[in-house]
């Protein structure tokens, strides 16, 4: 399994959007229950600003590599090592030789 090993700026993001499924009843009750194990995932916003063609290249070859298919390891910033996908990324060409990459890293789970 491949590791993401490149460092995003300092300004990395993290969503936290429990998974819940939820039963509503008449008069706005309604009931609430996990679903599943893992029903936290995490998903990070991460930003390379200013960076010159040879330091976006191998990034973007990477998330390439895995077409937001095929799982990564990676340890965020904040929190412990996991499996990630990137099903997007954008780069924005600020100037000849200069980019911005912006990426969307999300938790997934599988089985070893």
């Amino acid at each position: 399994m491949a590791t993401f090993t490149y460092t995003p700026d300092l300004a990395a993001q993290v969503q936290v959007k429990p998974r819940v499924l939820t039963a509503k009843f008449g008069d706005g009750y309604e009931q609430r229950t996990a679903d599943g194990i893992n029903i936290r995932p995490r998903e990070w916003g991460l930003t390379f600003n200013t960076r010159t063609d040879a330091e976006i290249a191998p990034i973007i070859a990477f998330l390439e590599s895995s077409n937001g298919i095929s799982a990564f390891d990676w340890t965020p910033p904040a929190g412990s090592t996991g499996k990630w996908v990137c099903e997007n990324w954008i780069q924005t060409i600020v100037a000849k030789g200069v980019n911005n990459l912006s990426a969307t890293f999300r938790e997934v789970w599988e089985p070893t």
